[in-house]
């Protein structure tokens, strides 16, 4: 029986959670499908006192969020270690937006704002080589269409790291961190219909950088081969375990 947590490490907006669901609700809705079995419990990071033990975990899920890496809060910065030992015990890892960076940050690479400014809307992503033959990556078209939502980035890639996917605007949408630990800039969370509520509560901000919201709108839409990657994790994690455990 594979133990997957969600690490929610934020909260969305008031509406968005009361009309579509909170980061965790909408990564257990991707989840419904799991291997029999599974059984997902949350961890609210940045309201914990301690951090649980990680000797019942089997997969790590780190989810958004509408705090900054950068700014070092101390929740997330206790987190830090524990996903380096996390790392060091091999259990398996998938890190989503700020979970995403919180990794990079974690294991030695740089997390910041981007200097192009803020990635918002459905956009495209394509695999690269090393992506195209990853075991969690690899069943994805070359070319994938994603929802993104983030000012900040992945700056610099950790030692070690392979780059499985990215775009005109970040060239880090996926990282392989170990051979089961993965992070994505994207959310496969997300539905079109979250996706269009995250771009009305930017319409200022992506205004001000010269983009269109309308266009951003209008181009929404439903992005089911980055929403199975949620789906794809358990099932890896539920076939190591079930080894492990034979």
């Amino acid at each position: 029986m594979p133990r997957l947590l969600i690490v929610k490490t934020g909260d969305s907006f008031a509406d968005v959670a009361r009309d579509h669901g909170d980061f965790e609700t909408l990564f257990r809705r991707a989840l419904a499908a799991a291997p029999d079995g599974t059984r997902v419990a949350v961890l609210d990071a940045p309201r914990a006192d301690t951090l649980p033990a990680l000797d019942d975990i089997d997969g790590l899920l780190i989810t958004g969020s509408h705090a900054m890496v950068s700014h070092a809060e101390p929740w997330s910065e206790a987190l830090k270690p524990w996903l380096v030992e996390a790392r060091a015990r091999d259990i398996a890892m998938l890190g989503v937006c700020y979970g995403h960076q919180l990794m990079a940050a974690a294991f030695g690479g740089e997390s910041d704002f981007h200097p192009a400014g803020r990635e918002s809307g459905t956009r495209e992503v394509s695999l690269t080589e090393a992506g195209r033959q990853d075991s969690l990556l690899g069943g994805l078209p070359a070319r994938f269409r994603a929802h993104l939502s983030h000012a900040q980035t992945v700056l610099t890639a950790p030692p070690g790291a392979r780059v499985l996917a990215a775009n005109a605007h970040d060239p880090h949408q996926a990282l392989r961190h170990g051979p089961r630990q993965w992070s994505v800039q994207f959310h496969p969370e997300f539905t079109p219909a979250v996706m269009r509520a995250y771009l009305g509560h930017q319409r200022q901000a992506l205004q001000d950088q010269g983009e269109t919201p309308e266009r951003l709108v209008a181009e929404v839409t439903a992005t089911p081969e980055a929403t199975g990657l949620l789906l794809r994790f358990a099932e890896l994690v539920s076939a190591a375990t079930r080894l492990e455990r034979a």
